[in-house]
């Protein structure tokens, strides 16, 4: 065919495009680096979107601050494993300890939307017991806040992603999803077939942020397995497309490809902007009232310790020596089971079904907390590399392996592992291009964690013979990362409070999952973006008192509903909770 049944190809839309039919449809506002803009954003992931187009939707002057590009879905994505690893944030990163931990591709992102462009879009709860684990278990801290804090967060941002998922879901609160769950894949039907024979309950079709049915601008999801890659559909929710379209129509404005190196501080111990270098090169200020850091778990620790500064000797908000401690994985134990029929792993969400039975502590297992069992689903490349570590397959045997890929079901385990001081973010003696010291990570696992990570694994491995598997092998990883700024009520134990305002610098604040104190069994995407909702809440209902002096409202401030983006409060069907 000489021409194609719909006309010759064009070249690609002059607009910047954010899936197949959304697009940013208003110019960006400009501020002069000489005006004083009200807040400052450094690094719009999944708290940053949601911090930026909640304080732009109520009047503010905001500028937003990212290290990576402004992605354009139609000219930047492509649907291939080895060709998205500019999602990831691969630049130099020192690991050690006795169990380093591999930074990159599984827990960081670079470019407007973070890691929410690459993450799997799972968005399980918290449970109420994982804001109080000192008081139940006596391990771990306790939360300076509740769950019964942060639900109606929940709730708001499951709208608006929104989340896919049961009409009942039975463990930590329970409750149910207003929109529709997505129809079973092959290892989501592994993971029920093995639970059900175990008579362990189990829940399928999310919670997850991808749309199974069209949602406003944004196509519905059609299975085809590169969630993990960036989702040029527009099914998952990112806060690419969430969020920052409604914040720029309210007048924020993104500085992609700007590497910030410092936040500045003035005589009076307040911050006063930030130092940042533009994609060239060249160094540049921003004066702002408040600062607020969203860098996530290494880039927060390390700017706020590349800013030490005259009375801030050791860094900014570290008068407690908390920053950059209590770096949190969880075990990712990642099980792999063939069997005889086909199971096409890849044609559903990559995790679209859980247990999260395991979740709590039980003194009989002879550890702390607990974890969860998931659906994971890697695409050809993850999965070679995953049987290469299972099974050391290589040359011939690895291309025997490849060629049963669609007889292979993965499974994930989701490890609480506990926080501990010794697990930390430092500054290396190396430099990045800018000349800023790198993060050095160092990480241990102690026997806790040993031990739950041991059982969690035996337990998948269970679930998978039970489901039928043929052959069963695992591949020893970690998923997730979190803490290194935690929340706390002491200035002497935390960096942040429990609205994430520093103990020390009345108007720098942070937000992104830094702060979480400890991390559960449940991916942290939807607990970050809830926490920025409530930080942007308390920042606009007491901007003034935070612009101006150094008085500290502990008032909970109302709830903003109608901030959220146009479109995405008060749909789906009603809610299912507490049967």
């Amino acid at each position: 065919m000489k021409t194609p049944l719909l006309g010759e190809f064009g070249s690609p839309p002059a607009r910047h495009m954010l899936g197949p039919i959304q697009h940013i449809d208003v110019p960006m506002k400009r501020y002069a680096e000489t005006e004083e803009v009200d807040f400052c954003i450094v690094g719009i992931g999944s708290a940053g979107g949601v911090l930026l187009q909640r304080l732009a939707r109520a009047g503010f002057q905001v500028v937003g601050f990212e290290a990576g590009p402004f992605w354009d879905t139609e000219r930047d994505w492509v649907s291939d494993e080895s060709g998205s690893h500019n999602l990831y944030w691969e630049d130099l990163r020192i690991t050690g300890g006795s169990d380093p931990l591999a930074l990159g591709a599984n827990n960081s992102g670079k470019g407007v939307g973070g890691g929410s462009v690459h993450w799997a879009a799972f968005t399980p709860r918290l449970h109420p017991s994982d804001f109080r684990i000192h008081s139940e278990d006596g391990v771990g801290v306790d939360w300076p806040m509740t769950y019964e804090e942060l639900k109606p967060y929940y709730e708001q941002l499951e709208l608006e992603m929104p989340v896919s998922g049961p009409a009942y879901f039975p463990w930590g609160d329970p409750h149910g999803y207003a929109y529709g769950p997505h129809p079973l894949g092959g290892v989501g039907d592994v993971l029920v077939k093995g639970c059900t024979r175990l008579g362990i309950r189990v829940v399928a079709g999310g919670p997850v942020a991808i749309l199974a049915g069209s949602h406003g601008d944004r196509q519905h999801c059609i299975y085809r397995g590169f969630c993990l890659q960036a989702c040029k559909v527009g099914a998952k929710a990112s806060t690419l497309i969430t969020h920052v379209p409604d914040a720029l129509r309210n007048g924020a404005e993104i500085r992609d490809n700007c590497m910030v190196s410092r936040v500045n501080m003035n005589k009076e111990g307040r911050t006063c902007g930030v130092s940042y270098f533009d994609r060239h090169g060249v160094e540049h200020v921003q004066k702002a009232k408040v600062v607020i850091v969203s860098g996530y778990a290494i880039e927060t620790p390390r700017l706020l310790l590349n800013s030490a500064c005259p009375g801030f000797e050791n860094g900014l908000a570290n008068s407690s020596d908390t920053v950059g401690r209590y770096l949190m994985a969880q075990a990712g134990n990642v099980i792999l089971g063939r069997f005889d029929q086909l199971v096409r792993m890849y044609k559903a969400p990559p995790a679209h079904a859980l247990t999260e039975e395991f979740y709590e502590t039980d003194p009989k297992r002879g550890f702390a907390r607990g974890f969860a069992i998931q659906t994971v689903g890697p695409l050809p490349i993850a999965f070679a590399k995953q049987m290469m570590v299972a099974k050391g397959a290589w040359g011939w045997g690895m291309r025997r392996v490849m060629m049963d890929y669609n007889h292979w079901a993965a499974l994930g385990l989701l490890g609480e592992i506990l926080p501990w001081p010794d697990n930390r973010v430092q500054l290396a003696a190396e430099k990045d291009r800018f000349g800023i010291p790198v993060a050095k990570v160092t990480f241990n696992l102690h026997d806790d964690d040993k031990v739950l990570a041991n059982y969690g694994k035996n337990k998948v491995m269970e679930v998978m013979r039970a489901a039928g598997a043929e052959e069963v092998v695992q591949e020893s990883r970690y998923a997730h990362l979190v803490g290194a700024a935690r929340m706390g009520a002491d200035p002497r134990t935390s960096v942040v409070d429990k609205y994430g305002r520093t103990h020390d610098i009345p108007n720098l604040f942070v937000c992104d999952g830094s702060v979480m104190p400890t991390q559960g069994s449940a991916n942290p995407g939807l607990t970050i973006q809830a926490l920025a909702a409530r930080t942007a809440d308390y920042l606009i209902a007491y901007s003034r008192e935070i612009f101006t002096s150094k008085k500290r409202p502990m008032e909970p401030p109302p709830i903003r509903r109608h901030l959220a983006p146009p479109e995405t409060w008060g749909k789906g069907v009603p809610r299912i909770a507490n049967l």
